[in-house]
């Protein structure tokens, strides 16, 4: 609790729902940077609820800046603190590489022990858009490059869909529960491509307030066309790690583009890989960052 005495009359209090709306970091990182770390002391309510003055958002705020630099949250304390005495860590000082080694060792040796915490820790004490451009957008990139010659490839892929599968389904169930944003559907290109980068893709859509529904499998075009007047979509995202089929990417997508009401968009490695086939197509390329691909959704879907 802070140690000055505050007029609510004259100084707001925020409760944590809100603060997790207005700098986009959940409710379960807020609690940990405070319990674990002591980055935060929000006051609270007699019946022990948090409340957060905006000095509170203005540190949060601080926060999610060096963490965006790199700085391990186990450091962000003494900066705050101290920040004209200590010097700034460079990216390279952060705990990210070891992460992410640490990840993909666990997804090669099967470690589903190892997975599960690497996944716990990172998303209650980072941001979701920090943890997918930091850890695992680049952790996938890195296994699907060895997944192309290594023995036991078809089960890591499978076992790690199946992990993230139900981990980020929880939070998409609740995530949707709570949106009211625009609802879109997300599905991989083909069985091929497997459905790693629709589940990371709505991980991000979720954070940023849309309502999706994932699919595992590739669905025809009728039956997307279907999809979308039954459904109300607001848009079609198709994901993927790979070049894909030339004549899927050059012949299917330009004409299920021009069948559907709504923007069909291609998001992850595949967007940059196609773009330049697909730059006149009627096809809306995303970006191979999951997270810039979210970014770029919305104006598409207000035209």
């Amino acid at each position: 609790m802070s140690d000055k005495a505050i007029d609510p009359a004259c100084a707001p209090l925020y409760p944590i729902r809100e603060v997790s709306r207005l700098t986009g970091v959940n409710s379960v990182t807020l609690r940990a940077w405070e319990r674990r770390y002591g980055l935060i002391r929000p006051q609270r309510t007699p019946k022990g609820h948090r409340l957060y003055a905006q000095e509170d958002i203005e540190r949060i705020e601080l926060i999610l800046q060096w963490l965006n630099r790199g700085v391990p949250v186990s450091q962000v304390h003494d900066l705050l603190e101290q920040p004209e005495r200590i010097e700034v860590p460079t990216p390279e000082a952060g705990d990210w590489p070891c992460q992410r080694e640490q990840l993909v060792m666990a997804v090669e040796a099967l470690d589903l022990t190892r997975l599960e915490t690497l996944y716990n820790q990172s998303l209650a004490l980072y941001p979701v858009n920090t943890c997918l451009n930091e850890l695992w957008q680049p952790a996938v990139t890195q296994l699907e490059e060895r997944w192309s010659d290594q023995l036991g490839a078809a089960l890591q892929r499978r076992l790690l869909e199946s992990f993230l599968r139900t981990r980020i389904g929880t939070r998409l169930y609740h995530s949707n529960l709570a949106s009211r944003g625009p609802q879109l559907m997300i599905a991989p290109l083909s069985e091929e491509s497997g459905a790693l980068w629709p589940l990371l893709f709505v991980l991000a859509a979720a954070d940023a307030g849309y309502r999706s529904l994932l699919l595992d499998a590739p669905l025809a075009q009728g039956e997307l066309a279907l999809a979308v007047n039954r459904l109300r979509l607001s848009g079609l995202v198709l994901a993927s790690g790979q070049a894909e089929r030339t004549e899927q990417v050059r012949r299917q997508l330009p004409r299920l583009a021009e069948q559907l009401s709504v923007p069909v968009c291609l998001a992850g490695p595949v967007a940059r890989i196609r773009a330049g086939e697909l730059a006149d197509s009627g096809v809306e390329l995303l970006s191979d960052d999951l997270v810039q691909s979210v970014s770029r959704l919305r104006p598409l879907l207000n035209q």
